[in-house]
């Protein structure tokens, strides 16, 4: 990982040994659990629709990061933090959708939480594209 690193990043790449020390990909399990624990509201017609999709966004976040940082280049672990951003984008939509369908659950914690994540990430990518 240390290609990764600049010298004005150093200290605090130094401090980060696996992609489970980046608090983009803490706050993206957090998610998760989160998610999980708001489709089980959900009514179970919807398993194969919202439930599913929701579930499968959410797990891809923190799954694209380790994915990214294992593949040990900088142009590899962009491209797969960008695919994370846009699970997340994919994932606020549908929290929208429940949200406007009044379905049970709180969407709105679930998009605050999306959107701390985005904004992590975007930091990530911004710094490695410098």
């Amino acid at each position: 990982m240390s290609s990764l690193e600049t010298e004005k990043e150093a200290p605090l790449v130094e401090q980060i040994k696996s992609y489970r020390d980046l608090i983009t990909w803490q706050k993206g399990m957090d998610l998760v659990v989160r998610v999980y624990q708001e489709t089980a509201n959900l009514s179970p017609n919807e398993r194969f629709g919202l439930i599913s999709q929701m579930r499968r966004c959410a797990v891809s976040v923190p799954s694209n990061i380790a994915e990214g940082w294992g593949r040990g280049a900088r142009q590899d672990y962009i491209r797969f933090l960008r695919t994370a951003r846009g699970s997340l984008y994919e994932l606020s939509t549908q929290a929208d959708i429940c949200k406007r369908l009044t379905l049970a659950g709180d969407w709105d914690a679930i998009m605050n939480m999306v959107d701390d994540v985005r904004r992590l990430l975007h930091g990530l990518i911004r710094s490695l594209e410098q």
